[in-house]
């Protein structure tokens, strides 16, 4: 099975590309490698929430805002290789989680992606991963997200 079919099994949409917001790109190709920069939980254009977890963003939606950093990560990806398909493995997720004093659980946060990324790929998508308390993040996201991965 191919995974524009392992996509619409799982009722998933993959977003068009996020464009920087800045000066830089979206994403880098080396060799078998492609290196997204920090995705934010846009979806249609807007933050899905905004502010510091959990005060402000519970850790369920915490962890929609992280999946669907990591859906807008993966259309960077796509945009690079032309299709899911050419992905081998997810190596790295590197996340921040805007995080009000005491808050500890990024880890919780996080697994809103990291959940998605094994849900696609299966095994392929077992990754290292960073989860990281951030004072502030652009735009007062909940959640940053880039990922690190193996291609064809």
């Amino acid at each position: 099975m191919n995974l524009e079919q392992r996509l619409k099994e799982l009722r998933i949409e993959l977003p068009p590309a996020p464009k920087p917001v800045g000066a830089y790109v979206a994403g880098v190709r080396s060799g078998n490698l492609v290196f997204t920069s920090g995705q934010l939980p846009f979806r249609d254009g807007k933050l899905i929430a905004t502010g510091k977890a959990p005060t402000d963003v519970p850790v369920a939606l915490g962890q929609e805002c992280a999946r669907q950093a990591a859906l807008n990560a993966l259309a960077v990806v796509c945009t690079l290789t032309g299709s899911l398909d050419a992905v081998v493995r997810i190596v790295r997720v590197n996340a921040f989680v805007n995080s009000a004093p005491g808050f500890t659980d990024q880890a919780a946060v996080v697994n809103g992606a990291s959940q998605l990324l094994t849900d696609i790929f299966g095994e392929a998508g077992k990754h290292t991963r960073c989860a990281i308390g951030a004072a502030e993040l652009p735009l007062n996201a909940p959640v940053e997200i880039d990922l690190v991965v193996e291609v064809k």
